[in-house]
């Protein structure tokens, strides 16, 4: 106890005479007139030669002043490095300190904390940061080492001094160096507070009904000139209009522990540095159900990944590992549109899959992007994943059904307008096409021009033109050009060798709780035997009508949609069969395809972090004949030849083999974590499909699925088909 005693009282000694030696520091410096020390408030009329020593002499004076409180043990006795800085703000900042003492380093926090703001260092003119270093021993006083680790400028050096006991020497550098210094770099590089950066970025709201309806009537405000039709929206984009950052936080539970935190709040890693950024999460999407005496599951385990670099450049990813048994009709419509090489069939939405087990699916993918904005008016895309256009459930022109594709897209939005091109690398895996084991690849682009007319109604325009490599033909530089009519170009490349589709688009805001949309799309028209009205194939066409209320009947959040849809037989086919509106044997547009009419009625609701939603869908199906014998075209599928058609007249919607089709589906769930959209669901699904003709993957079957699982909402399931 005695040699603790003892001890404490040389180290309180010798802290004291290291206060007293901080009045020599620094005694020579630098000669070069054009540093300027860092001044505090009392040495305001220094002159710049002793700004160095008056530094000293109040730093010193609020360290003793500090110390007198603090308390030592033999802890305290270890050698202590301490590095701080003088930022260009003028403020203290410590950035490393060296003691096995708790107390000392808590001390010492503090000290640093309640030093006051102060005029920062400069050099000609400029302001700089300036770092000191300070080493000391407690149990030996013989050697006691302060030192400036200098000022920071493109035109200064550093310079170290080294003290023994209250002496001063300076080592210069005698030869010239045009290395530039450090100034200790790699301590600089700290990492700072997120602070939610995602909610002002370029990065890209992942597509998600239930996310969307959550700020769906704040994009449709009457009189905002926002633009409703081209999805996934920037989240800079949504931030004029809906602060989700604080409607995010609204939800956030208040929980100390990091489980806590990073469980029911937060992204699992968040890292902020300089002018960087990225949150990194786990997902998972595992469900586990039954259809009948099948039972069904999804086991998807996910990274996702979203970060900026400077305030231009965005990026996000997420990679997929999964595998699942679906639903009867599920998995035998995913078996029908397999592809050539022998796996066993298509996820909707997904990709190809291989086998897992005996009865089950294996289906790996991944998707993402890098964004780039360089200012107010233009927006760069470059990536692996989805889009959508239209202000409705389904779309009749683009729709995130189908798989993913790699795709180029620029948006400029300027005054009263939103124009969008993209360019899209596209697969045909039909054995039809299947060459030396690879699958065809065919290309597209489109452009879509969003107008605000009035702050009530909004017009879109859109064409889209689909090729193929045929004589080595590629990517064909023609549609690169944003501005041009891809009409013109497909005819001047040759009329056969591109399918070209038009479309019109609007809404109409009623008020801000209630609004109409539409669309309508013209693949092939003839206004000749249209007005015949003798049902001429040639009338390939498409429309939407729809209806948004929102908080209906005056109930918070409540949102209800009705929307109808009507696309004619044959529309997104063509003769040339690989020039269709598809992708990986899949619909680029409406989930159904072609031929059928379709109503469909939701309700979705939210409380806090609980949300429900219900869907009813009625629809009129027109499919093809699966007879092997048989090579007559219907219209009723868009990977069918017009050439064999039945004639060119008397073709009607739901010709083919006729099916009544009925989906509802009912879906409620928690929202565990609203930063990761991690969520606790469950869902039934009541499902009746009567065709004409029971045979092949086109069964009379009545379906009760129902699901319980966890799952990180990025993306749209759709099983309502």
């Amino acid at each position: 106890m005695g040699l603790f005693i003892t001890a404490t009282n040389h180290f309180r000694l010798g802290f004291a005479l290291v206060m007293l030696c901080v009045t020599q520091l620094w005694g020579q410096q630098w000669n070069d007139p054009l540093l300027h020390y860092p001044r505090f408030e009392a040495c305001s009329e220094q002159s710049i030669s002793a700004l160095p020593d008056c530094f000293t002499e109040q730093f010193n004076l609020m360290l003793r002043e500090a110390s007198s409180g603090w308390e030592f043990n033999e802890l305290s006795q270890d050698e202590v490095s301490v590095l701080f800085e003088v930022n260009k703000e003028g403020d203290f900042v410590l950035r490393y300190m060296d003691s096995p003492a708790e107390s000392l380093r808590g001390d010492l926090n503090q000290f640093f904390s309640d030093l006051p703001q102060i005029q920062p260092a400069s050099y000609n003119g400029r302001t700089i940061y300036m770092q000191f270093r300070m080493h000391f021993s407690p149990g030996d006083l013989s050697e006691i080492q302060w030192s400036s680790d200098g000022a920071q400028s493109a035109n200064s050096g550093v310079q170290t001094q080294t003290i023994n006991a209250g002496q001063s020497q300076i080592k210069q550098p005698k030869i010239k160096s045009f290395a530039k210094p450090s100034g200790d770099e790699y301590s600089r590089v700290q990492q700072d507070k997120y602070q939610a950066q995602e909610y002002q970025s370029g990065v890209l709201i992942p597509l998600s009904h239930r996310r969307y309806n959550e700020f769906d009537a704040a994009m449709n405000q009457l009189g905002s000139n926002s633009h409703t039709a081209q999805k996934p929206y920037r989240y800079s984009e949504l931030a004029r209009y809906y602060d989700l950052s604080a409607a995010d936080n609204d939800l956030k539970k208040p929980r100390s522990t990091w489980f806590g935190r990073k469980w029911w709040n937060e992204h699992m890693v968040a890292f902020t540095a300089d002018d960087y950024w990225f949150t990194l999460d786990p997902g998972l999407d595992i469900e586990a159900g039954r259809d009948g005496d099948l039972k069904t599951y999804n086991n998807t385990r996910l990274v996702h990944l979203q970060g900026g670099l400077g305030d231009k450049i965005n990026i996000s990813a997420v990679v997929y590992e999964s595998q699942g048994r679906f639903a009867e009709y599920f998995n035998a419509y995913a078996e029908s549109i397999k592809p050539d090489g022998g796996n066993p069939a298509i996820i909707p939405g997904f990709g190809i899959a291989k086998q897992f087990r005996s009865d089950s699916y294996d289906y790996p993918i991944a998707t993402g992007y890098v964004s780039y904005t360089p200012n107010n008016f233009f927006n760069l895309q470059f990536g692996h994943g989805k889009q959508f256009i239209g202000d409705g459930y389904r779309s009749l022109m683009l729709s995130d059904n189908a798989s993913p594709y790699p795709y180029l897209q620029l948006n400029t939005t300027v005054w009263k307008l939103k124009y969008t091109n993209t360019w899209m690398s596209l697969r045909d895996v039909r054995p039809e096409v299947t060459a030396d084991g690879s699958f065809r690849t065919k290309y597209m682009a489109n452009h879509y021009l969003s107008y605000n007319v009035s702050k009530r109604l909004n017009l879109g325009f859109f064409e889209t033109v689909v090729w193929e490599n045929d004589n080595d033909r590629g990517f064909d530089l023609n549609y690169l050009n944003p501005i041009v009519f891809y009409r013109a170009i497909e005819f001047s490349t040759g009329s056969r060798g591109g399918n070209a589709l038009l479309g019109l688009t609007f809404k109409y805001k009623w008020s801000d709780r209630l609004n109409t949309y539409g669309q309508l799309l013209v693949d092939e028209f003839s206004s000749s035997d249209v007005l015949a009205r003798e049902g001429s194939y040639k009338n390939k066409t498409a429309y939407q009508l729809g209806t948004k209320y929102y908080s209906a009947f005056g109930i918070p959040n409540l949102n209800l949609q009705l929307e109808y849809n009507r696309v004619r037989p044959f529309t997104y086919s063509h003769n040339t069969v690989v020039l269709n509106y598809g992708h990986n044997n899949q619909s680029l547009a409406h989930t159904l395809g072609t031929n059928f009419s379709e109503f469909i009625a939701i309700a979705r609701y939210r409380y806090q972090r609980l949300y429900a939603s219900a869907k009813f869908v009625q629809a009129k199906r027109g499919l093809e004949f699966l007879d092997p014998d048989s090579d007559v075209f219907n219209g009723g599928s868009i990977y069918g030849s017009e050439d064999f058609r039945e004639g060119d007249l008397n073709h009607e919607l739901g010709q083919g083999n006729t099916v009544d089709f009925r989906h509802i589906e009912l879906d409620a769930g928690y929202v565990i974590n609203p930063s990761s959209q991690l969520k606790l669901f469950t869902r039934v699904i009541l499902r009746s499909f009567s065709p004409e003709v029971s045979e092949g993957p086109n069964l009379k079957l009545n379906t009760t699925w129902w699901s319980v699982g966890l799952r990180t909402d990025l993306f749209n399931w759709y099983r309502d088909f």
